[in-house]
């Protein structure tokens, strides 16, 4: 079947899937693989420690694959600092970057001039506006089923995703609850042109850096077993639900403030989690969707899998 949307000739990919930035799992293992599948792999560069580590980890992905590849840059918890990773980027004429959360004006600067897609990740039809007017190529809109960082309204894909198809002229790249073929087709059914998938990918084989106990945590997770976090701190982020997550939320109901919970939100207590599977001293972010993963394939039979599951769903409607 023919998969084009503007979002495979955009990015010069055969499929519209997108894996997530996966902040300290998005490397070139898990990268290579995507892309090589027919997706769009990328590398999270704000988990790097320094520009020639993200020089050093966009030369892996080149070793794996000829395939284009994405580096995405989650701008959102950093604030600065990111200026010398997107030059590296530059330098590397990587093909596609993504930028999650913040005001990505200060990279579009930094990419003026050059030929590297710009997708911005929003969780609002607002936002999305702003990202076109900046001059984003396409947008990934997250409902709040997803996993990590989320917008404050609370909206679920299902209706965020056509509101902001009705606002912008950009391709729409829908994200959050989305695992299979199925969530897929619901997807581009709502208007949107490809899917992004993260909680999904780190269930995968080339998911080298997950720890085995996060993965089966993941599978042996329902929907109902996230939770969310940060909220009263005003940067909403679902993880898996366990009694470091409860502790959090603990914390946040007695003293909401960033100095009483940053010990326990650290990119270090998530690590002790992803990592070192330590679920009592740390967490693992997940979306909603960990309710459908029950297994840990490679990335190449996860896609041709939904690629399966979608091919059926598209001759039950006659196309």
């Amino acid at each position: 079947m023919n998969w084009n949307t503007r979002v495979t000739d955009l990015l010069q990919v055969k499929y519209p899937i997108i894996q997530g930035g996966l902040a300290y799992l998005a490397y070139a293992d898990l990268a290579a693989a995507v892309s090589n599948a027919g997706g769009l792999g990328q590398i999270t560069a704000m988990s790097l420690r320094d520009p020639e580590l993200l020089r050093a980890e966009i030369h892996k992905v080149r070793t794996l694959t000829n395939k284009p590849f994405g580096v995405n840059f989650a701008i959102g918890m950093h604030g600065t600092g990111y200026e010398d990773m997107v030059r590296v980027a530059i330098e590397e004429a990587v093909p596609v970057v993504t930028m999650t959360g913040g005001n990505p004006a200060p990279i579009f600067n930094l990419l003026a001039g050059t030929d590297i897609k710009k997708l911005v990740l929003v969780a609002a039809r607002r936002q999305a506006q702003k990202a076109e007017q900046l001059g984003a190529d396409a947008v990934m809109v997250v409902g709040q089923e997803g996993g990590g960082h989320l917008g404050r309204d609370d909206v679920g894909t299902m209706v965020l995703v056509p509101q902001v198809v009705d606002s912008v002229s950009i391709p729409v790249i829908a994200s959050g609850g989305i695992g299979d073929g199925r969530g897929w087709m619901a997807a581009q059914a709502l208007g949107a042109e490809g899917i992004e998938m993260g909680t999904r990918f780190i269930a995968t084989k080339e998911c080298v850096d997950a720890s085995e106990a996060y993965k089966e945590a993941l599978i042996a997770s329902t929907e109902a077993d996230t939770t969310i976090i940060k909220r009263s701190i005003g940067a909403p982020a679902r993880a898996l639900r366990n009694d470091f997550t409860a502790k959090i939320l603990e914390i946040e109901e007695k003293t909401p403030t960033y100095e009483a919970l940053k010990e326990y939100i650290s990119g270090s207590a998530n690590k002790r989690f992803i990592y070192d599977g330590d679920k009592d001293q740390g967490f693992g972010w997940a979306g909603q969707v960990t309710g459908m993963i029950h297994d840990i394939p490679t990335v190449e039979d996860l896609i041709k899998r939904m690629v399966a599951e979608a091919e059926s769903i598209r001759l039950k409607w006659g196309q």
